[in-house]
């Protein structure tokens, strides 16, 4: 580890705790549906849209009739981008004329970026024209991430609200986070993207002469738009296959720094936006603050490992870190502090391959997973799933003091917790019945490229990416099979929607209830003993729950290293 190392990590930190509260504001301007600078330029495309889809954005839904829109929206989408992807073949916008992409394939991506997650089973320079990537796919990076972020609004309000049957209008919130959040941003860095050297073009291939005399064709595309809502999306899902180690997606140490910036941005703004949304700016801080303590404490256990290297390497004579795998223009500090980022915010982008890393390297992104999107996590996803956790850990608290849990207000009863757990258990349950299927099935060992422990590992990871919604791998795993496909499809609908349903009755129940005011008997939410409680209990829930398919997989890599063996 070096000094210039920590600078980027405390740099990185520092610049995003600042820009958490602005980014907040914003956020919580668009929660109340109030006017921003924006409404003069994009008001009246927003009112054209009411009309033409018969949409009364003042008509506020309950939350089954929100839910029922929103896993509504959410299928028509998927089964558009498959039909798309099915298509590609007779389609406009094809001027590589790749073929129809597979049925099982077809099937995974659409789930894939329907959800979020992004998994690619495939390589994108190579698969999808650029209609299938602009009209199949980024279409999702937008409506996705905005429907994270309405969902998150939806369980604000029922913390907000007092004896209210309504929980917002799902169509006027994507609506207004795509128009008045996602879109102006992602302009913005679409011009910083082309102006650092990524590409923006309609032209499929540009044939250029080598230093050497060769011909090579050099596949380009509208990268910088992806790009820039990729990341700023959470979604991860890369225009090359190399995804942000691609030089063309990636170019620079500056487009480094303001990736690694947009994957947190909204995560780490939405928790100031839920402190003001329930009237304590405290309670807000107080979340970023055990966000930030699992982020840190992740990334220094990662850069760490990655820093020391291999020591069976190191009895050969070959000094220094771990660089196999990452890009000499980012080196160890950088590549790992992306990693922890990407995996923390389920995201998914890679500027390293993570089947590359040490073992205890690669255990961090894959606990980070597992912990259920709490670590800033997805955009809406995160905060909302930290929420979960904040439930069951007021609840032990109230268990503590002898009386009702109550949280920002709201008595947390049976109901809630059974929600909860439901929420919480849909990981676990998903995470680890599907990988103890494929360590066991023919279908499932054909899959991983290593034996022993490193070969479950890529196994697991997948399958904890699926569910989790974050899209990475472990690329030694071959998953463009009938079975992969099928298995994680599945996996990654679970983890989305099966997490989403629960969720949203707890903010129907919540916003039902009548306020409660803090009292001497009332667990103090928003100090130092509250965020240690926190912390504690999203640990020990995942680390009771995964911890012995950790030992089986990165912990036995570790000791299998340190003793000289291989597989």
């Amino acid at each position: 580890m070096t000094i210039q190392g920590w600078l980027l990590i405390l740099g990185f930190v520092g610049i995003l705790l600042a820009l958490a509260k602005p980014m907040g504001l914003w956020l919580h301007a668009l929660y109340e549906g109030r006017r921003t600078p924006l409404h003069r330029l994009l008001g009246p495309v927003e009112r054209g849209f009411y009309r033409l889809s018969g949409i009364d954005p003042t008509q506020e839904q309950g939350w089954r009739r929100y839910a029922v829109h929103m896993l509504v929206f959410n299928a028509v989408l998927m089964f558009f981008t498959y039909a798309v992807l099915r298509l590609q073949a007779v389609l406009p916008g094809n001027p590589q004329g790749l073929a129809a992409v597979g049925e099982h394939l077809s099937f995974n991506t659409a789930i894939s970026f329907t959800t979020n997650t992004n998994w690619q089973s495939y390589g994108g320079e190579s698969t999808m024209s650029n209609l299938s990537q602009m009209l199949g796919l980024t279409i999702h990076n937008f409506l996705s991430a905005a429907t994270g972020i309405a969902l998150a609004f939806a369980l604000f309000r029922g913390f907000a609200r007092r004896e209210a049957k309504a929980i917002g209008n799902f169509w006027a919130d994507v609506t207004r986070i795509t128009l008045y959040l996602l879109l102006p941003l992602c302009i913005a860095l679409t011009i910083f993207y082309i102006a650092s050297g990524v590409p923006q073009t309609l032209a499929g291939v540009v044939d250029v002469q080598t230093l050497e005399g060769a011909r090579q064709s050099i596949l380009l595309g509208p990268v910088a738009s992806q790009e820039a809502i990729k990341m700023l999306g959470t979604n991860g899902g890369g225009f090359f296959n190399a995804n942000s180690a691609h030089p063309f997606e990636n170019p620079t140490a500056l487009t480094n720094f303001i990736q690694m910036l947009s994957i947190f941005v909204i995560g780490t703004g939405l928790t100031w936006t839920f402190g003001k949304a329930v009237g304590n700016p405290r309670q807000g801080w107080a979340i970023l603050a055990a966000m930030m303590i699992l982020f840190l404490a992740g990334t220094t256990v990662a850069y760490w490992a990655e820093a020391a290297g291999n020591p069976m390497l190191h009895q050969l004579g070959v000094a220094g870190g771990n660089m196999e795998g990452k890009e000499v223009r980012f080196g160890i500090a950088a590549s790992s502090l992306f990693t922890v980022i990407t995996t923390a915010a389920s995201c998914g982008a890679v500027n390293a391959m993570h089947d590359s890393y040490t073992a205890l390297g690669g255990l961090i992104p894959l606990f980070n997973m597992q912990l259920g999107e709490v670590v800033i996590g997805g955009v809406g996803a995160g905060i909302y799933g930290f929420l979960l956790f904040a439930i069951l850990a007021v609840f032990v608290a109230g268990l503590m003091v002898g009386r009702t849990p109550e949280y920002v207000g709201k008595k947390i009863e049976a109901r809630e917790v059974k929600l909860a757990v439901l929420a919480i258990a849909v990981l676990p349950l998903a995470i680890l019945g599907l990988t103890a299927l494929s360590s066991v099935l023919d279908q499932g060992l054909a899959g991983p490229l290593n034996k022993g422990p490193h070969g479950f590992s890529e196994i697991l990871y997948a399958f904890t990416s699926a569910v989790a919604n974050n899209g990475s791998a472990f690329a030694g795993l071959t998953a463009n099979t009938p079975w992969y496909n099928g298995m994680l499809g599945v996996a990654m609908w679970l983890g989305r929607f099966f997490v989403i349903v629960p969720m949203l009755a707890i903010a129907g129940s919540l916003a039902a209830k009548k306020y409660t005011p803090e009292s001497s008997g009332s667990f103090p939410t928003t100090g130092g003993l509250w965020v240690g409680l926190l912390v504690g209990i999203i640990l020990v829930l995942g680390g009771l729950t995964f911890l012995p398919s950790l030992a089986l997989g990165p912990i036995a890599d570790h000791l299998a290293m340190i003793r000289g063996q291989s597989f």
